[in-house]
């Protein structure tokens, strides 16, 4: 995994609260590159320990330090009951949420006495620094929280800054889901050359390998993906015969927006729910 080029100021204190699959990525990667473990402090309720040299708390004991920046990383859903606890000891600290779903106004409800907030959507990739973290700001936000937010997302991978946050659930939809429906299509591109004859562990590894080097080059050149699928699919030749049937009008175009719609619809869903349990 490459490392930023640039050293990061990264902060003086950080302070998750929850450590789940998306956070922890986030951490992992972040501790690749250099974040001193003794700056970060996980609150849990399992206790279970994270990193060697981070401070793991089943719940906190007072009231954050002035300049911590608070990651939230729980399930949306819990907003509302650990947000009555947790709300009074987080007086002036920076929030740094990536609760799906979850909009600037409903988090400023939920934390009245909190500084700047902040949302990030990242995707799994970020453990490997090729990730995608969307980022909406407040209306407080300034340019120096902004620069910071950014450069502390950069060893993540690609930083996107959204000013509507009406776009989020979509830009969420594409990045944060959108690893999964890469899985998919690689699982559904190696079964079917299984239902073709070819070996289980053969198709994998050549469905994977393809997906990988695929992205790799589409990632590196200037060129459109939609054209680079048009300059190897000869008239009358083999990818063209497949791409037919992938561009027909209920194809993968179709079938891709319906998937990205129905993620999208389930993140206002998710804001909904939260909001009920506050």
């Amino acid at each position: 995994m490459a490392k930023p080029e640039r050293a990061i100021a990264w902060p003086d204190r950080l302070l998750f609260i929850g450590c789940g699959n998306m956070a922890g990525a986030m951490l992992a990667r972040w501790l690749d590159c250099g974040l001193p473990p003794e700056r970060v402090t996980v609150v849990r309720p399992s206790g279970k320990a994270v990193a060697e040299g981070v401070n793991v708390l089943t719940q906190l004991d007072g009231p954050v330090a002035e300049g911590t920046l608070v990651l939230l990383g729980f399930k949306p859903q819990q907003l509302g009951e650990i947000a009555q606890t947790l709300a009074p000891l987080l007086s002036g600290a920076t929030l740094f949420s990536i609760l799906a779903g979850v909009p600037v106004a409903q988090l400023r409800d939920a934390f009245p006495q909190s500084g700047t907030i902040l949302r990030c959507m990242p995707n799994l990739p970020v453990r490997i620094g090729k990730g995608v973290s969307i980022l909406h700001g407040d209306v407080d936000a300034s340019a120096v929280q902004r620069e910071q937010t950014e450069a502390l997302c950069a060893p993540l991978g690609l930083v996107e800054w959204l000013d509507d946050e009406a776009l989020f659930d979509a830009a969420t939809a594409v990045a944060g889901c959108g690893p999964a429906f890469v899985y998919r299509f690689i699982d559904a591109l190696a079964a079917a050359g299984r239902n073709l004859g070819l070996g289980d562990a053969a198709s994998a590894r050549m469905a994977l390998v393809m997906v990988e080097g695929a992205a790799i080059s589409a990632a590196a050149s200037d060129i459109p993906p939609d054209a680079m699928a048009d300059a190897v699919a000869s008239k009358g030749g083999m990818t063209r015969e497949g791409l037919d049937v992938l561009d027909r009008p209920d194809g993968l175009a179709f079938l891709i927006d319906q998937t990205l719609r129905a993620a999208r619809d389930r993140g206002v869903a998710l804001a909904a729910l939260s909001r009920k349990a506050d």
